[in-house]
């Protein structure tokens, strides 16, 4: 949970230090500016504070690993949640104030994430998971944004070191793949979830695992 805290944190200020210009830039997310990215993480902060307050009597039915899904088709664009992102962005039409949302609803997730008991359960997408489980598995969510927050923005800190290696072994967890050691925790991410194309050589040390990325992960 501490790491949801700093992972959380470190990215709500780079999305605080952005100058507004900024805001109309490609993000790593195909298809979404940097602006769309961000109003994809308010509506994730107000995911958290639900979640956080939506408490459940049944059993665990996942935990910080088999919360997410796996698929290996990228996103279109055509999701209708995806659209309305693009739209609400658009809406704000002052990068000052999609700024300004996202630091007080993300500042209340963050409260709500380091005041929540780790052994609540509580419930989500019709899965019960222990809120330590559930804050486990949105520092994978956090790091991938972060990325995706800096992938066209190489002076913007990037996500803190122990996020990536968290994250790497989350993926390779969730998806029941090893990859190899000469790649860096931001390789894997990115690579791994079709951020970014394997070179050659990374191709060649993936081997017969190069044939299954990308992970979609969601």
């Amino acid at each position: 949970m501490d790491l949801f805290s700093r992972s959380w944190a470190a990215l709500l200020a780079a999305v605080a230090e952005l100058p507004d210009e900024d805001f109309a830039r490609p993000s790593g997310c195909a298809g979404w500016l940097v602006r769309d990215l961000v109003c994809h993480l308010v509506v994730d902060a107000q995911d958290v504070l639900i979640t956080l307050v939506t408490p459940a009597d049944a059993e665990p039915t996942a935990d910080a690993v088999t919360y997410w899904s796996v698929t290996h088709e990228t996103p279109s664009g055509d999701d209708p949640l995806d659209a309305l992102i693009v739209r609400l962005a658009a809406a704000y039409e002052e990068p000052g104030l999609l700024r300004f949302h996202l630091d007080d609803v993300g500042s209340a997730a963050g409260r709500a994430a380091a005041l929540a008991d780790p052994g609540l359960r509580v419930s989500t997408q019709d899965k019960v998971l222990t809120a330590g489980d559930y804050l486990t598995a949105y520092v994978l969510e956090w790091t991938l944004h972060h990325l995706d927050l800096t992938a066209h923005l190489p002076d913007v800190p990037g996500p803190p070191a122990e996020a990536l290696t968290h994250s790497r072994a989350m993926l390779e967890r969730i998806t029941g793949t090893t990859f190899p050691a000469s790649f860096t925790d931001e390789d894997v991410l990115l690579v791994g979830t079709g951020r970014r194309r394997p070179t050659e050589a990374e191709r060649a040390a993936l081997g017969e695992g190069a044939e299954r990325l990308p992970f979609v992960i969601g």
